[in-house]
């Protein structure tokens, strides 16, 4: 007699990775691992974006081992692809599986022995022989209000300091009507946001007889599944944004007013050598037309601080792009050279470099965010609750809220703000 499988998935990184998580751990369950005759089972889903990544999934494999010192650990993801070497020589490991066959049951019935010799615990393919990308259908992300559906994988350019085309493979799309249908079946769900997520989403379609573009994917989701209150989009790369994709932004309120940003610097000739393809005029030209198209958008963006070869004054070009591009939200990366990319063989800078201008660009991140907390102060925004006392705005602000279960969207007046996120008033009570 088995019970219910004891799998446990510690996942790193991107929205992908998470979405990919409640796949992995279906398809384990599916295959027999953890059940409750055997051994549980510790995935470890990994990210390979930078070093710092990378140690602490190194780091998770040694806590899983030394608190459940008779798990089967598992290590994939985006790290396990590019060196599943380096975690099949950590005593701690019984397998490492590349991030195509993590997907797939199979993986998980074939897995080596206890003890086996670090060649044998590798179970990675070659990800650049791989076509296609299933239309994964979740039914639910544990402990999200929102789901995720993933649309693309892969990536065919080649930025000079990324190694997550080597880890997730070339651009591949999922069929317009799988990704209408897992839509439409999370609606069904009771889930009332839904974010679109992939590695190079603005790529989304290139595979697909015809060549549709993204604009078209969101334009048809809106269109089919009319229940939707709530469609976001994850990163995308401004460059490649398509004419039905700005004509949605601009027009389609149920498209959430956000946009996290792919813009990596602000100097053009760190952009030359990174191998982006545009320019900080491009980066800045294309959110004054975004705002003026949408007054209430609101921009994220990632930015690599210290890249080799980066001056005061090239850097000083990255720190005025938030005033420039009207950044709200952050996400900045110290550069980490990644052995086999480009950048790790160009001259580097001292890594307190790196790390003290990350600082200063996080510094103005924040300045840049507080201002903007500040002027949604007596505005109304409707917040989607995330978990008891929390929520978020159509922008994607982080909202204190005192009602409404997970999943709710409230109508509320922002009465203050905490200098990390709103404090938001349910008008019903404002009312009473």
């Amino acid at each position: 007699m088995t019970g219910k499988p004891a799998i446990d998935v510690i996942s790193f990184g991107c929205r992908l990775n998470t979405f990919e998580a409640e796949i992995m751990k279906r398809e384990a369950a599916a295959a027999g691992l953890g059940a409750a005759d055997a051994v549980p089972a510790i995935i470890i889903n990994t990210c390979a974006v930078t070093g710092e990544a990378v140690r602490q999934a190194r780091q998770a494999v040694r806590r899983a081992r030394r608190d459940n010192p008779s798990a089967r650990i598992i290590v994939t993801g985006c790290a396990a692809q590019t060196e599943g070497e380096t975690f099949a020589r950590m005593d701690e490991v019984d397998a490492v599986i590349g991030n195509d066959d993590k997907l797939k049951a199979d993986s998980y019935r074939s897995l080596p022995d206890f003890g086996v010799s670090a060649e044998e615990k590798v179970r990675v393919n070659d990800i650049m022989s791989v076509r296609e990308t299933a239309g994964h259908m979740v039914d639910a992300i544990e402990g999200r209000a929102r789901a995720i559906v993933q649309v693309q994988n892969g990536c065919d350019h080649r930025c000079t300091f990324c190694i997550i085309p080597f880890g997730r493979g070339n651009s591949r799309s999922v069929p317009m009507g799988a990704a209408v249908a897992q839509v439409r079946r999370l609606v069904d769900a009771g889930y009332r946001e839904v974010v679109l997520s992939g590695v190079d989403m603005t790529s989304w379609g290139a595979d697909l007889p015809g060549a549709p573009r993204l604009g078209t994917l969101v334009q048809a989701i809106l269109r089919h599944v009319p229940d939707l209150p709530r469609l976001r989009l994850s990163s995308i790369d401004s460059i490649e944004a398509d004419p039905a994709l700005l004509d949605a932004i601009g027009t389609e309120m149920r498209l959430m007013p956000h946009l996290h940003l792919s813009l990596q610097a602000g100097d053009n000739m760190i952009l030359k050598r990174m191998k982006r393809r545009h320019s900080r005029e491009d980066a800045i030209a294309f959110c004054v037309d975004m705002r003026s198209r949408r007054p209430d958008i609101v921009y994220g963006a990632d930015i690599i601080a210290g890249f080799p070869t980066e001056t005061d004054a090239m850097f000083e070009n990255s720190l005025r792009l938030v005033e420039e591009c009207g950044l709200t939200h952050l996400h900045v990366f110290p550069f980490s050279p990644r052995k086999g990319t480009p950048a790790a063989r160009m001259p580097q800078l001292p890594k307190a470099v790196g790390k003290e201008r990350a600082a200063l660009l996080r510094a103005r991140g924040e300045a840049a965010h507080a201002a903007h907390l500040a002027r949604l102060v007596g505005t109304r925004q409707r917040i989607l609750v995330e978990r008891e006392g929390l929520g978020r705005a159509e922008d994607f602000t982080l909202a204190d809220i005192a009602v409404g279960a997970p999943g709710e969207i409230v109508e509320a007046e922002i009465i203050g703000q905490t200098g990390e996120r709103l404090v938001a008033r349910p008008l019903m009570a404002a009312a009473a």
